[in-house]
C-alpha cells in the first residue's frame, strides 16, 4: 500500500487523489514526501516511517531508510529584508541515506554516495563519498556496497549471525547483558 500512496502522491496529475494519498501516508506512515521532482525508482525502507522529504530533486536508484529528514533551512534576513538558503537539496543517483540522517539547505548530494545514520549534512558533498557526522565525509571503498544491494542478504542468514552473537555472550566472551 505504501508504493501505491507514494506514487499516487508524488506523480498523479489529480489534485484530489495527491491530496488524498498525502494525508493518508501522514496518517498511517507519519510521512511526509513532497519534491519538486523525484524518480519512480526512489524506494523508501522500512515504509518510509516517520520521513519528511522536500526535496529539489530525488534522483534514480536512491534508498532512504526511515526518520530521514530532508528539506530547507531558509533564514529571513531582517537587514535586507529577504530570505536567503532558499531552495532544497538535490540527492544524485544511486545514494542510501541511513536513519535518522538530516540533508538541508540548497545542497547536492553527489553519486554513489552512502549517508550514515544520524549524520548532519548542510554542506555539497562530493560523488562517491562515505557521508557521515557533521559535514563529514571520505572516500567510499567502490568494492563494497553499505546498507543496501538488490541482492539483499538471506533473513536465516541474519538470524544464524544473531544466535552466534548471542552464544558468543552467552559464553561469557562479552558479558554486557544478562
Amino acid at each position: 500500500m505504501l508504493e501505491k500512496l507514494i506514487k499516487i502522491n508524488c506523480f498523479s496529475r489529480n489534485k484530489t487523489l495527491k491530496i488524498l494519498a498525502k494525508n493518508l501516508l501522514e496518517k498511517l506512515y507519519g510521512c511526509e514526501i513532497n519534491c519538486t521532482e523525484i524518480d519512480k525508482s526512489v524506494l523508501f525502507a522500512h515504509h518510509a516511517r516517520g520521513c519528511t522529504i522536500v526535496a529539489s530533486k530525488i534522483c534514480e536508484n536512491v534508498v532512504i531508510y526511515q526518520n530521514v529528514t530532508i528539506g530547507s533551512n531558509m533564514r529571513y534576513n531582517k537587514t535586507n529584508s529577504e530570505w536567503e538558503n532558499i531552495s532544497c537539496p538535490i540527492i544524485c543517483k544511486n545514494v542510501v541515506i541511513a536513519d535518522g540522517a538530516k540533508i538541508l539547505g540548497p545542497i547536492i548530494i553527489g553519486e554513489n554516495s552512502v549517508i550514515a545514520a544520524g549524520a548532519i549534512i548542510t554542506r555539497d558533498m562530493p560523488a562517491n563519498s562515505i557521508i557521515y557526522g557533521v559535514n563529514q565525509f571520505k572516500p567510499k571503498d567502490p568494492n563494497y556496497d553499505l546498507m543496501y544491494n538488490i541482492n539483499m542478504v538471506d533473513f536465516r542468514k541474519i538470524i544464524e549471525a544473531n544466535k552466534k552473537l548471542i552464544e558468543k555472550n552467552n559464553n561469557g566472551i562479552r558479558r554486557n547483558c544478562t
